[in-house]
């Protein structure tokens, strides 16, 4: 039988990796780990957030009844304090009367020292780079809206007090004057806990806006044209204080009251449409405070060896900040660690069907690589019979046409994230058959599955997993995942890990008040075990590394996505049957040594004839 090969990405150097351009090798090794740390383990109820310590996220004031929530309290069960944000209203003047609003409230005590405590557990489990979202020090649950970001936040180490008392002798301005707080040195502690079991670490900033409690823009509201920070944000209208009223107005994120947006050189509407855009910062003086937070992290104890640092950044809503000041960042960044990993947030060109090609971010002059969207919603279509499903033919030439004008190196740094903070956990977005991100939960469509997802979903998960442990790129897990947790867009995806030691409430309880089935909360060992036999079969092949890749093309009229991965005398085979029918597997040479690597079903045994049976909705790997 003669085969096809569409052979893409060739492994050898493109002639654009100069030295300066390089991802990092250690970045197209690991795998990642994406921890929310509000919701990972909470380690320390001593620092557990108090009302002040979230004032400005979303309402003033709080209810008086306001308090931690239970971690293990069903999720959909109201708080005490819910029935009192009714007559309240968010920044933007919208009434806090619906179960996703009130939740925004909602916190947990996660921490830096359960971190630390977990360690172990990250370490068994294999992953070796952890991805932080953003730890700077701020009023709401996920901290893209900065108080500031010289600090980590008060809540997450020891001592919330005290670090206010340090942070207020302090010139926000000027670097001179910072100290580190005992939240900033116990994140320090953990960068070189880290460090020793050989494991990575990057953490997450917004350059694009910050909070309405950040200190210059407090300073700008206070002071209006005369503050010394009035060109650090987009300002439409200024107050004028011969009038009554409140003419002051002003650009946030998306509309979004509490995030203040950075003046750029030229103003974008991004609403309708998002591109990559030449341009800069406005303000110097804020281009220099954020590399001088980025040297703080990168190099903390300024001796000018990189090793007590962290190991990148991941860079949020990328694609909405200009070029130029990439370029410029990437400069400071690698200069300081040559070997420290960028990674921008470049999704969405419209929503929801166009996803922003990231070609410009990866020319070698900006970022290292992208959170690599593209790959998961063109794999889901393929494994997940949802409307936009697919077939293996159109996988193929999506992945193919992702490939283009994307340097090879590149390609093996993007992070193939299957879920996150801002999309529903895999599991359930494969339990639905709805659009990727699109009416992804209750709120906005009622009929959305929220309660556990069945076998056949897993079936069809362990399935997509093996694809991307096989695939060109490094694998993300969304912590929790691997524990077996399920949970619509945010904010459901957002729970608190379901740790084994610990007790969970049914999920019984439905937001819009339907009928459900009450859902036993429990640590999955089977697919924890799953995860972990996938990061060692990773870990143990170069070839799925580093490794090129071709696609079998003979095989995806019979619905077989089938390719080849292959590095010196590594050879693996790489077969998945999105179909509900057994497909006999029968390569060539039937004599060749074909052996089991792994199988996302039952394991499979060889035929006589040399093939093997291919289970309905299963993936399998061969070596040879």
């Amino acid at each position: 039988m003669g085969l096809f090969f569409a052979q893409f990405w060739a492994c050898q150097e493109d002639e654009r990796d100069t030295d300066n351009a390089l991802a990092p090798a250690w970045a197209k090794e690991v795998v990642w780990y994406q921890i929310f740390v509000e919701r990972f383990y909470n380690g320390d109820t001593s620092n557990d957030p108090r009302p002040a310590d979230i004032a400005g996220a979303y309402a003033k004031p709080l209810p008086v009844n306001w308090k931690t929530t239970p971690w293990g309290q069903d999720w959909y069960a109201d708080d005490i304090y819910f029935p009192a944000l009714d007559s309240s209203k968010d920044w933007n003047g919208n009434p806090i009367n619906t179960f996703d609003a009130k939740l925004q409230f909602r916190r947990y005590g996660g921490d830096l020292a359960g971190v630390l405590q977990k360690l172990d557990y990250l370490d068994s489990l294999g992953v070796t780079a952890l991805y932080f979202n953003p730890i700077n020090d701020a009023p709401s649950l996920h901290k893209y809206d900065a108080r500031n970001w010289r600090h980590i936040d008060i809540n997450f180490g020891p001592s919330p007090a005290a670090d206010q008392e340090i942070m207020a002798q302090e010139n926000p301005a000027d670097p001179r004057t910072w100290r580190f707080t005992g939240a900033d040195s116990l994140f320090l502690k953990l960068i070189d806990a880290v460090h020793q079991r050989g494991m990575r670490l990057i953490i997450d900033y917004s350059w694009n806006h910050t909070g309405n409690e950040f200190w210059a823009w407090q300073d700008l509201l206070e002071k209006q044209e005369a503050s010394a920070f009035r060109d650090w944000y987009w300002v439409k209208n200024w107050d004028n204080p011969t009038t009554d009223s409140n003419e002051f107005d002003y650009r946030g994120w998306f509309g979004v009251a509490t995030l203040p947006e950075i003046k750029e050189t030229q103003a974008l509407d991004h609403a309708a449409d998002i591109q990559a855009f030449e341009g800069n910062i406005y303000s110097q003086a804020v281009k220099d405070h954020i590399f001088a937070i980025t040297k703080r992290w990168l190099d903390p104890n300024g001796d000018g060896d990189p090793e007590d640092g962290v190991d990148g950044f991941r860079l949020d809503v990328a694609a909405e900040i200009p070029l130029g000041f990439w370029r410029d960042y990437r400069k400071v960044v690698k200069e300081l660690n040559p070997q420290a990993y960028l990674i921008g947030e470049v999704w969405w060109k419209k929503f929801p069907h166009d996803l922003l090609n990231p070609a410009p971010y990866l020319e070698g002059d900006i970022f290292d690589a992208v959170m690599n969207y593209r790959w998961y919603r063109a794999a889901r279509s393929y494994f997940n019979p949802a409307p936009d499903s697919s077939s293996a033919k159109e996988l193929i030439d999506s992945l193919i046409s992702f490939s283009r004008n994307l340097r090879y190196g590149s390609s093996l740094a993007l992070m193939n994230i299957s879920s996150s903070h801002d999309v529903p956990r895999l599991s359930t977005s494969l339990y639905n058959n709805n659009l990727y991100k699109f009416d992804a939960k209750v709120s906005q469509d009622p009929r959305y599955k929220i309660n556990k997802p069945d076998a056949y979903t897993l079936r069809k998960q362990k399935a997509l997993l093996l694809h991307q442990y096989s695939y060109v790129g490094a694998p993300q897990i969304y912590g929790g995942d691997e524990m077996g947790m399920w949970g619509a867009d945010d904010p459901d995806n957002r729970k608190p890990l379901i740790w084994p030691e610990l007790e969970f409430q049914n999920e019984s309880e439905h937001p819009l008040g339907l009928d459900r089935p009450s859902d036993v909360v429990v640590f999955d060992s089977t697919l924890f075990n799953y995860y972990r036999d996938l990061i060692s079969m990773r870990r143990r092949y170069q070839a799925l590394q580093k490794g090129k890749l071709e696609f079998l093309r003979d095989f995806e009229k019979q619905g077989l996505l089938v390719y080849r991965r292959t590095w010196e005398a590594e050879h693996l085979l790489c077969i998945f049957n999105n179909t509900g029918q057994t497909k006999i597997w029968l390569y060539p040479s039937a004599k060749a040594d074909y052996k089991v690597v792994m199988s996302s079903a039952a394991m499979p045994e060889r035929r006589e004839d040399g093939g093997f049976d291919i289970a309905p909705l299963s993936g399998l790997i061969l070596s040879y």
